[in-house]
């Protein structure tokens, strides 16, 4: 299948030192030559070419050609990066030459896109570029690097190995049944070898759903009554004086929002209006946006006073909070307390929160070895995940109904299906290609 040639600026779109333009195809050699002082060429499976950008006899710039013979380029195609100064003149010129002799520009995502076609990666591999690209902390970039790696992909593909044998092993079983040799695949050996794959997959969508945290951080909303020090605890949080504080009931009256990253787990924090009774619409328009905060947070931090006893508004705000992912802390603790021993207790305006930053950490279980682990981390990854976990237990269900194994076959085989559009191998599904790797059936 012909490959036609595709040129993007590969570097930013800045004035800067270099500038890298990505050139790739079949006839990429032949159109980077057609506007170079010398041949493109390699010997071996790469080759580096000083050499000039001339357009007719016009000189553009002196570069480096770096030149990849397929497959061992990124795309698995013939690829030039061609390194200009990085003028965006000198670089727009460039390519818009090589536009003029046949290639044309890539559009988002292109290039990744040829590598994972021609399987240089899988569609985890794929993702994890783009997770890279966008990492906001070192230890969501360490976990996506984990993933560009391959080391994420090579436990689902663990999974889709084990599924693939015991279908295989049914399927065996169902079409040759007139062979001795072949293990035989009863309802107790699917129900074993279901239920200990569907653990497997548990214990990576546990893993998952941490890293899919640590990826895109928690959206966390401060909520209480009026001076019980929210805007205190949001400032102690940030480690800066984002928020108005004052001695003043109502001084927030509207979302105060800020980022922190606490230990490789970004929060995006919300200190909200404090919620009580009021005449005044501008402030119950603020209390409205809190309520709001709460809906549509992942984590809400419910602040009392630590140094009072609870009041109405207190509990109102404790009702209120009740079946959300909730964690109460008392603040004031410079004051004296009252409480019980197990609460968490801080003082904000001391910047005494590490008991708060320790529950955090707790109620999510993340730990050191979390920020080490390879673990898929977006939600079609976890989706499908979920999807196969689902679909292997209605096939434990079958075989414990005793319905025939040419049904159970089914829910294996839609397991099967959701392990490989995780890897974006589900396109093509022959399923006699496992049958022949593994049993000699036609003996």
């Amino acid at each position: 299948m012909f490959m036609e040639t595709i040129v993007a600026l590969a570097t930013a779109p800045i004035k800067s030192a270099l500038h890298i333009i990505r050139v790739s195809g079949d006839d990429s050699f032949e159109i980077v030559s057609s506007i170079s002082n010398k041949k493109i060429f390699t010997e071996g499976n790469r080759n580096l070419l000083v050499g000039k950008i001339m357009d007719g006899d016009k000189h553009i710039d002196d570069v480096v050609f770096a030149i990849y013979k397929n497959p061992h380029s990124f795309t698995g195609e013939n690829l030039v990066e061609i390194i200009c100064h990085g003028s965006l003149l000198i670089s727009n010129q460039i390519i818009e030459l090589l536009i003029k002799k046949g290639a044309r520009m890539a559009v988002n995502g292109e290039y990744s896109q040829r590598a994972y076609l021609n399987q240089k990666i899988d569609l985890v591999q794929a993702e994890a570029i783009n997770d890279v690209i966008n990492s906001i902390t070192a230890e969501s970039k360490s976990l996506s690097m984990l993933s560009l790696e391959g080391k994420t992909s090579s436990f689902v593909k663990e999974v889709k190995t084990k599924i693939a044998d015991l279908l295989s092993l049914i399927e065996v079983n169902i079409d040759y049944p007139e062979y001795e040799d072949i293990e035989v695949a009863n309802k107790t050996t699917i129900i074993e070898a279901c239920t200990s794959i569907n653990q497997r997959i548990k214990e990576l969508i546990k893993d998952g759903e941490k890293a899919k945290i640590i990826n895109e951080g928690i959206k966390v909303s401060i909520v209480g009554k009026p001076n019980v020090g929210k805007s205190s605890l949001l400032n102690a949080l940030l480690g800066e004086d984002k928020a108005i504080v004052t001695s003043i009931a109502g001084t927030t009256r509207d979302v105060v929002e800020g980022d922190i990253n606490l230990n490789g787990l970004t929060l995006h924090l919300l200190d909200t209006a404090g919620i009580h009774q009021s005449e005044d619409i501008i402030e119950n328009i603020g209390v409205d946006k809190s309520k709001k905060a709460i809906s549509e947070a992942d984590l809400v931090i419910v602040v009392l006073d630590g140094s009072d006893e609870l009041t109405a508004e207190d509990k109102e705000v404790l009702d209120l909070t009740k079946g959300y992912n909730r964690i109460v802390v008392y603040n004031k603790a410079d004051k004296g307390l009252i409480g019980n021993k197990e609460d968490i207790y801080i003082s904000a305006l001391n910047k005494d929160i590490e008991p708060l930053k320790k529950a955090i950490y707790d109620k999510y279980g993340i730990n050191e070895e979390t920020f080490s682990k390879p673990a898929l981390n977006n939600a079609r990854q976890l989706g499908l995940l979920g999807k196969a976990k689902e679909s292997l237990e209605k096939a434990i269900d079958d075989a414990l109904n005793d319905l025939p194994i040419d049904l159970i076959f089914v829910n294996l085989f839609n397991a099967y299906k959701a392990i490989l559009e995780i890897l974006g191998e589900d396109n093509d599904i022959d399923l006699s290609k496992e049958i022949f790797k593994r049993f000699c059936v036609g003996k």
